[in-house]
């Protein structure tokens, strides 16, 4: 066991909207350090939808965002031999990690031609409440809904 817990890391808010959460996205979405590179994907991926739905782009992130992060997922516990899937909470850190987490993911499995389409897609069906990213949380919560009666096995 370690003797001190490790200092929590805060990033800096993005330069165009001054919100940490976009910071987190980009930093997720970067490939090699190449942070530049990274914002103008974000950034021309919010305009797509601003000019495909008409509407707020940020907002419309978020709305996804929120419409991805999962409440209860399952964790693997050991028991007398046997290994159980019990249901958790999850924190409202790895709740963020794991929305963003899958949105990118799934923006990248997406067959549109560029990232920045790939992106604009999955952020509009995730609005939508539909998409991969959005089928990823309803099963995570149909697992914990299935191993409800493992639940007092609370890790």
């Amino acid at each position: 066991m370690r003797k001190a817990k490790p200092k929590k890391r805060y990033v800096l808010p993005d330069p165009k909207f001054k919100d940490t959460l976009v910071t987190k996205f980009v930093n997720s979405l970067m490939y090699d350090g190449k942070k530049s590179t990274a914002y103008e994907i974000f950034y021309s991926a919010i305009e797509l939808v601003e000019k495909k739905t008409s509407e707020n782009g940020l907002e419309i992130w978020q709305k996804g965002l929120n419409n991805v992060m999962p409440s209860v997922e399952v964790k693997s516990r050991r028991v007398g031999g046997a290994n159980f899937q019990v249901p958790t909470e999850v924190r409202p850190g790895r709740k963020v990690a794991l929305g963003i987490k899958w949105m990118i993911q799934y923006a990248r499995t997406r067959g549109d031609k560029t990232m920045v389409e790939k992106l604009a897609n999955e952020i509009i069906s995730a609005s939508k409440g539909e998409g991969a990213a959005v089928k990823k949380k309803d099963d995570t919560h149909r697992m914990a809904e299935a191993n409800k009666a493992f639940s007092h096995f609370k890790i």
